[in-house]
């Protein structure tokens, strides 16, 4: 059984110790979500189980051929190279495998009859082999087409961040490595393409890891839970839905642990207050046990609940509209003679595909991006605040406490008491000594919890959100989703998070490309449930309106070009076959001017030629087959 044992791992960042002393072991067919609050290393930890970042302590002790692969939050591209060539140039064994071959192809093709380069194509070509990688870019192209990326000869520069995380992601799936490690893997997909991940896991035959937001889709793919909290591991049986009881569970019997300890405590201290001496062994052992207990008083360390209770102004009626709006960006249509009246207290979800434009609509509503005709219309009472995918340009000298005071010192909640910034921050899991910690210091996540705290210290009554949950721990969503739910403003939310969705959404725009919109009342998982079930109806009406006739064989899929190897191949067969050609005719010219009665050297040549005869026409073979579906 491949297993990865982890020994002792430590990691310290600054003066801050992210995780101590961690053992675990991950198995074979493990499926483990990695969950804890932003900032409390969880990223850190993936870098040092890939050693991307190795830990400062501790030991990763795994069989000598154990794989691991690793999709990061922001893959490492180069930008220079086309899509497929950017896959191809991964680290994997797979990938290095291929490029090997192409090299020993180049050097085999330019002198092919050195026996030495004929030994390591022949070894390159079993390596292809075993490795099955003659399918590698048949299956590329297959995993990019489920996530929406077409274009395979597409720069990377060209590529938006979401379509560089898919392109990472078909990287590192195509790896079949025996352990699979993802970081927030769905961000910025499609929820069919949400869809078709989990049931890629769902067969994948090796260990999986993997840290991200999406609740449903933890449920869907995570057997164990592993809960990093305080610089310690928590594990956990079952998937998020189990988690979240269990966790419940040992949280509270940790506090009662704790109320039992104090109490002892207060116990040996007053019999240590009688003037108790050690003169006897049984007396200075209860004196070292109180000892003890006084050190380990008060170190239980739980989550605090993320309390957002601000208050906001008043908001009339009328909050947005949209008047025949028409918005058009490059080749792409947003809305078409589009009407929208958006009211007080609403909450709008607005999904769909990739690239359809629900950031560029949402910009419109803000009045970020003017449309090409038709208006937007604001309300008079409408203040508005917009958390953006990309959180604001932050300096990086800036201290987390002087970040918030630009807005205010202090702000009023619900109940018109007022609140200082450092209480703010500490309501938001900013402990006081991290008040005046320098913004470049915080993890991804911490930062985009500041920007929020930021946001809605300004007291809004609309909340524009895009893409909420793509960098918020669960612990934040969480309080943020009760937060919505209490909250008398208006929500206008662009999001694939299907849980979040469900949550805060009683009213739909899916955007489907071309200015195609469609309307839905209720939650999303029940919009998904209808659109599946008219897919699975439509299917079904066609199989019975489809001819029973069994297809010809030319009537099924064939292929119709080459794969990338197989192109590097044909390219080179014509100089392969002229350089034999050319040695055959050497060894003809050489064998004619043999003497007849020199058998022993005429049966070598005669022997040289016939195999030179039988490369030919194997090559000849090869380039024939090949020719057939060159462009």
């Amino acid at each position: 059984m491949q297993t990865l044992r982890v020994e002792g791992l430590t990691k310290t960042y600054g003066e801050k110790t992210l995780f101590e002393d961690l053992n675990f072991i991950i198995n074979e067919h493990d499926r483990i979500g990695l969950i804890g609050t932003n900032g409390s290393g969880k990223t850190t930890l993936l870098n040092a189980l890939t050693e991307v970042d190795p830990a400062d302590k501790g030991a990763l002790i795994k069989p000598n051929d154990y794989r691991i692969g690793y999709l990061m939050q922001q893959p490492k591209l180069d930008d220079k190279k086309t899509i497929m060539e950017a896959i191809y140039d991964g680290a994997g064994p797979v990938f290095k495998t291929i490029r090997h071959y192409e090299e020993v192809l180049t050097a085999y093709s330019a002198n092919p009859t050195d026996e030495k380069l004929q030994a390591r194509f022949d070894e390159a070509e079993r390596l292809m082999t075993k490795e099955d990688a003659w399918n590698v870019e048949s299956e590329v192209s297959t995993i990019l087409t489920q996530l929406h990326i077409k274009d395979m000869d597409q720069k990377v520069a060209t590529l938006s961040g979401g379509q560089r995380k898919r392109v990472g992601l078909a990287q590192v799936l195509i790896q079949a490595p025996d352990l699979l490690i993802l970081d927030e893997p769905t961000n910025h997909l499609d929820f069919d393409s949400i869809a078709w991940l989990e049931e890629y896991l769902a067969s994948y035959k090796g260990a999986l890891l993997v840290v991200t937001h999406d609740r449903y889709f933890l449920d869907q793919v995570a057997t164990k839970i592993m809960e990093l909290s305080f610089g310690k591991l928590y594990e956990y049986t079952g998937n998020y839905e189990a988690f979240v009881s269990q966790k419940a569970e040992r949280v509270e019997r940790e506090i009662t642990a704790e109320h039992k300890q104090q109490q002892l405590y207060k116990k040996e201290l007053a019999w240590m207050r009688t003037g108790a001496k050690a003169r006897t062994t049984k007396q200075q052992a209860r004196i070292n046990r109180f000892n003890e207990l006084k050190d380990n008083l008060n170190t239980l360390q739980v989550d605090a609940d993320v309390d957002i209770n601000l208050g906001q102004q008043r908001l009339g009626k009328k909050v947005l509209e949209v008047k025949d709006g028409s918005l058009t960006l490059g080749d792409h249509k947003i809305i078409q003679d589009f009407n929208l009246l958006i009211q007080a207290g609403q909450r709008i979800g607005i999904t769909g595909v990739n690239g359809a434009g629900k950031s560029s609509f949402l910009n419109a509503l803000a009045g970020d991006l003017p449309l090409d005709s038709g208006q937007v219309i604001q309300g008079e009472t409408v203040k508005m605040a917009y958390y953006r995918q990309q959180t604001e340009d932050i300096p990086d000298d800036k201290r987390v406490i002087n970040y918030l005071n630009e807005v205010g010192q202090s702000v009023v909640n619900k109940d018109g008491e007022r609140i200082s910034t450092t209480s703010l921050l500490e309501q938001f899991l900013f402990p006081r000594f991290m008040h005046g910690t320098l913004i470049r210091k915080l993890s991804g996540g911490e930062k985009r919890r500041l920007y929020l705290l930021k946001l809605l210290m300004e007291q809004p009554n609309v909340l524009l959100l895009d893409e909420p949950t793509n960098d918020l721990d669960i612990g934040t969503l969480t309080v943020l989703e009760d937060y919505l739910d209490k909250f008398n403003g208006t929500v206008i939310t662009v999001s694939h998070d299907r849980y979040f969705l469900d949550k805060v959404a009683d009213r739909l725009l899916i955007f489907e490309g071309a200015a195609k919109i469609d309307h839905y009342r209720g939650r999303f998982t029940d919009y998904l449930a209808q659109t599946n079930e008219k897919q699975s109806q439509a299917q079904k009406k066609k199989a019975k309106t489809a001819p029973t006739k069994a297809p010809s064989a030319n009537q099924s899929k064939v292929k119709t070009k080459l794969t990338y190897a197989e192109q590097m191949e044909y390219d080179q067969l014509e100089g392969q076959i002229d350089k034999l050609e050319s040695k055959k005719a050497q060894l003809e010219a050489e064998m004619g001017q043999v003497p007849g009665t020199d058998y022993g050297r005429l049966g070598e040549l005669q022997g040289q030629i016939d195999q030179l005869d039988e490369e030919i026409l194997s090559k000849m073979d090869r380039w024939d087959e090949l020719s057939q579906y060159v462009d």
